[in-house]
Parts: structure tokens; sequence; C-alpha cells
């Protein structure tokens, strides 16, 4: 006979079947009965400081080590304050499991105190979400919810547990087989689509293999490399997809879009051809719409049929898993080609190298400063040899550090791509450091981002999660700022953070971790390399960087690709 046990130790057992290693949560009165068992399970609770922060370190787990990231929290506010990280996880496709305690169910619906209805707030942001009635409903709704979690196109799913339901006795079982009757991923493309999307690549002459996020989360990598070799593609990885394939590959363009190169902008916008795998055609990469790509063929690979059509009607479209398509694909391409190369297309390998060699990215360090935030991430890359699991947070830091870093593997860039969430790094950097502890992580920061999130430190100095935290402060909301100055005729409002408040070192010592700062940039360096050598705590760096630098190339929003800004003198 099975033994009887409560809800919550049914949960607790349910996430050991699953193998969850580490969960982030914060506990409060209606999860509560799920929080005693934690203390006799070998399931590592990393207690966050705010619930946003545990959602972030949720998804920064599973961004770096591919597995599905769980956070916990309590009913009404704690689980609104999830709703940010999970619409993030939403937005880049990335797998968690957010478990949410709820008011009694004799009590729903009569505004009891810390009840919210997350079952329906959650739904647009979620990809499935369950409220459970029933303990017994217990394992089964885990094991479904890691499965849809992780499977077809990733998301976050919810599971929303009474606290009388956590409280109740149910009979232990394994879950079942599951019945999902309306939940079928494709995984293989159609075999005529797969044979006409090479028919497509052979005839074209000016290809551009247009890998995203989908790329990292299929771990398709390998298989993207091999087939644009195959293929002799050029490729294109937007700024979900850094890592995909190497950045010192010679077929690799950089990324495209607003704040892209000049080469992967203008190779889409000449391209006849675009091979997209695992890419959405968001509207930081297209701009307008009507004016991008306006030469290309379009072969469409995504996991979600949603995704197809949705901004561009592909020529040929094909509905599957990354990493099985390319798989497909390679396999159709070696058939086609024989004996024979891939077509050498020379004339347009020496326009892209040609576009290189004129518009490199590139920037000036004044030895006597102000420091810029490019040297910084120059200097960061060369000391570590770019052997580092790296994570930004949102804005102008962001986009530099995806430009200036060289990216050689894929599950090493961490950023909040779609929903562009403020505060990301730290609790992500905390969060991919205890899914990764053998890695270097390091979280590249704005002063601004800092400040929302910077408590999550305590949780990584009391935890010994030993996360390295470079803040580049403006002293202001840099990429506002930017907008400002360029659309707004240098109406700054709300955008100044001050130059000395916070003391970042001091603070950063208040919270249990090391301060350092550089206020020169011939102590850049020196400051890294101190950094680097402490690893038994947290250590945060602050560097005091230009307050009016700019990020170039851009396309204005909802411009044309064609008008690549290089510089303010082209405005």
């Amino acid at each position: 006979m099975s033994p009887r046990l409560s809800g919550a130790h049914a949960l607790i057992k349910a996430l050991e079947h699953e193998g969850v290693e580490v969960v982030f949560g914060v506990p409060g009165g209606a999860i509560l009965p799920a929080y005693d068992p934690m203390l006799d399970s070998p399931i590592r609770h990393v207690l966050a400081r705010h619930e946003q922060g545990a959602g972030h370190m949720a998804s920064g787990y599973a961004h770096a080590t591919g597995r599905v990231g769980v956070t916990v929290a309590t009913s009404g506010p704690g689980a609104t304050n999830l709703i940010t990280p999970l619409a993030d996880a939403y937005m880049d496709s990335i797998p968690v499991v957010a478990i949410t305690g709820q008011v009694a169910t004799s009590a729903i619906g009569n505004d009891a105190f810390q009840e919210a209805h997350t079952w329906g707030i959650s739904m647009p942001c979620t990809k499935h979400n369950y409220l459970i009635t029933d303990a017994s409903e217990i394992p089964d709704v885990v094991r479904e919810a890691f499965h849809l979690a992780a499977t077809g196109r990733p998301g976050p799913v919810l599971i929303d547990i009474p606290k009388d339901i956590l409280n109740a006795e149910m009979e232990w079982h394994s879950a079942g087989e599951m019945n999902l009757p309306g939940y079928k991923p494709s995984v293989k493309g159609h075999p005529k689509q797969v044979k006409a999307a090479i028919e497509l690549i052979m005839e074209s002459e000016r290809p551009i293999l247009y890998a995203g996020g989908g790329i990292i989360r299929a771990e398709a990598a390998d298989e993207l490399r091999t087939f644009a070799e195959l293929g002799n593609l050029p490729t294109v990885t937007t700024l979900m997809g850094r890592g995909a394939i190497p950045d010192s590959h010679e077929l690799s363009l950089g990324m495209p879009g607003m704040h892209g190169n000049y080469t992967a902008i203008t190779s889409m916008q000449k391209a006849d051809l675009l091979v997209t795998v695992g890419a959405r055609f968001d509207d930081r990469v297209t701009g307008d719409p009507s004016a991008f790509a306006p030469l290309a063929k379009v072969i469409h690979v995504d996991v979600d049929p949603a995704e197809i059509g949705k901004v561009r009607n592909p020529e040929v479209p094909i509905v599957g898993d990354a990493k099985a398509v390319l798989g497909q694909l390679i396999t159709a391409m070696r058939k086609r080609l024989g004996d024979n190369p891939a077509p050498a297309r020379q004339p347009w390998m020496d326009t892209l190298r040609g576009w290189q060699e004129s518009h490199p990215l590139h920037f000036d360090q004044d030895p006597e400063g102000p420091i810029l935030q490019q040297f910084v991430i120059s200097e960061l890359h060369r000391l570590t040899e770019g052997d580092a699991i790296v994570v930004a947070g949102v804005g102008q830091h962001q986009m530099w550090v995806s430009q200036f870093w060289g990216f050689e593997r894929p599950k090493t860039w961490i950023n909040s791509g779609g929903l562009g969430t403020m505060g990301y790094a730290v609790p992500a950097a905390v969060g991919a450091k205890a899914g990764m502890p053998d890695e270097l992580v390091v979280a590249i920061d704005g002063d601004g981002c800092f400040q929302m999130t910077s408590q999550e430190l305590i949780t990584a100095s009391i935890e010994g999660i030993p996360v390295k935290i470079f803040v580049m402060n403006n002293h202001s909301l840099g990429m506002v700022k930017q907008w400002q100055r360029l659309f707004y005729d240098n109406r700054f409002s709300a955008i100044d953070l001050t130059e000395h408040t916070p003391d970042f070192p001091k603070l950063a010592e208040a919270m249990g971790c090391v301060g350092l700062r550089a206020d020169h940039p011939g102590e850049v360096a020196s400051v890294i390399e101190k950094a680097l050598a402490v690893n038994d705590k947290p250590v945060v760096v602050e560097f005091r960087c230009d307050p009016d630098a700019m990020v170039f190339p851009m396309v204005p929003a909802g411009g044309s690709n064609d008008n690549v800004v290089l510089g303010p003198e082209d405005l």
C-alpha cells in the first residue's frame, strides 16, 4: 500500500522525481506547508530577497544549464511579484516552473488575506497554468508542468496550490502517463518542405542564415554550424542567438537589428534568401517590416506554428524543432551536393568582407578618460579570454556587450531580450552561478538596472554564490538619455541618477560583497584582475563611465534598416 502524504510532501517528492536540484523562492503563509518538507529534501532552497529576484534566478539557471528553473512564492503579492519574471521567460522562451501558494479553497473569491487571482493574472504570460483542487493531482500536474515547460517552444508554467490542498492527505503515487491531447509539438519538419528549402538555398546568390534564440533553446548550435559550413551560408545571430555560431567563425557576421553591426544589418537587407531558424522576425531586428529584406525569399523554421507568417510570410514554412530540422536539412543538403562543394557565391562573400572592412565596430578610448563601457567590456573579455558566462541587464551596456564580447559557445550569454527587463542581471547571474558553480559568471550591469535588484547580492553573499558584478556607472538611465538626446531635442527628463549616490563599493560591502571602483581608464585592467582573483564571495566593481556616450550603429525605432546611423553625425 502506498504511503499517505500531505500535499506539501507530495509536491516536494514530485519535484525530486523531476530531478530538481535547486529552487529559488520566498516563503509566506499560503506556501508555508511546502517549506517544512524541504528541510528533509536534498533540493537546495535559495532564499531570495524579493520574488522578482527569485523568478529571474530561475530564469538565469535555466538559461545557463538548459534545465527547467524552479521558483516558489506565496499567495497574493508573492505571486504577483513573479509576473514580471514569468512574462520575461515567456517572451524569451525560457523553461521555468513557478509554484505559488493560494488561500484555502473555501476562501477563494472572498478577498481573503493575501488573495490574488493568480491563475487569471498569470494566464497571458505563461505557456500553461494550473489551479490544483485535489492533492491527488499533484504528482501528475508537476510532471505535466515540467514537460510543458521544456518541450516544444519552451516557456514558463505556473502551478497554484491552495493551502488546504497542501495540508490535505493523499495516497502517494508516481505520475501516470501524460494525457495532453491538445499538445503535440512538431519535431521533424515535412520532408517536402525540407527539400524545397534546399532547392531555394542552391538557387540563391545572396543567402543569409538568420539564427535566433531557438537555436540555443534546442541545443542545436553544432547542427547550425555544420549546416552553415555545408551550405556556405553567412550567418547572423540575433540578440538571443549570440553564441549559436562562434563569433570567430569565418561565416559569422554577428548581430543584426537596432544596435547590430552594419554588415549584419545590411546583409539581410540585400539578401535574396533568408534561411530563418529559431527566430521570430522581432521588431528590433526588422525595423519597419514593410521595408525589411525586400529582395529576400524566406525559409522559416520554428517549433511554434504561431510564429510562421506572423510578421513575414515565408515561401517555405517548416514547423519543427530546430535541432531536428537542421539535421534533416544537413542530410538533404549532403544528398543534393553529392561530391560537389556548396556554391562559392564569391561576389556576395566579397561584398560582405568589404562591408566588414569598411564598417567595423570600433571605439576610441582616450587614455585620460572618461572610461568607455566598450573598453571595460573589451578588457574583461581579454583578461578572461572570453571564458565566462556573461549576464547583462537592459540598456546601453547590454548592446555594447553583445557588440564587443566575442561569443564562442552557446548558453554563455544571458539577458532579457523580448521583455527588456531592467534589474534582470544580478538575480539571473545568481541563478546561473547556482546552476553552473564551476563556471565564471560575470554580470555586466548599468547603474540604473543594478539599483532595481541589487538586494539579491545579499542572497549571493549568504548563500555562498560568488558572482562578479561589473557596474557601468554613467549616473543616468543611459538608453533613455540617448533617445532624449536624439529624438527629444536634448530635453532630458527623469534620467539623472546622480554621480555619487549610492556609493557602490560601500553598498557592496554592506551586503557582504567585495566592493571595488575604477575612476580612470588606467585602473580598469588592474581592478578587473583584483575582482577575478576573489572566488570566495561576490564582487561588485563600479566603473565611472562617460555619461554622454551613445550606442551606435543604430536604426531608429520603426525605421528602415536601409538607414543605418553609424554615429551622431549621420542623424
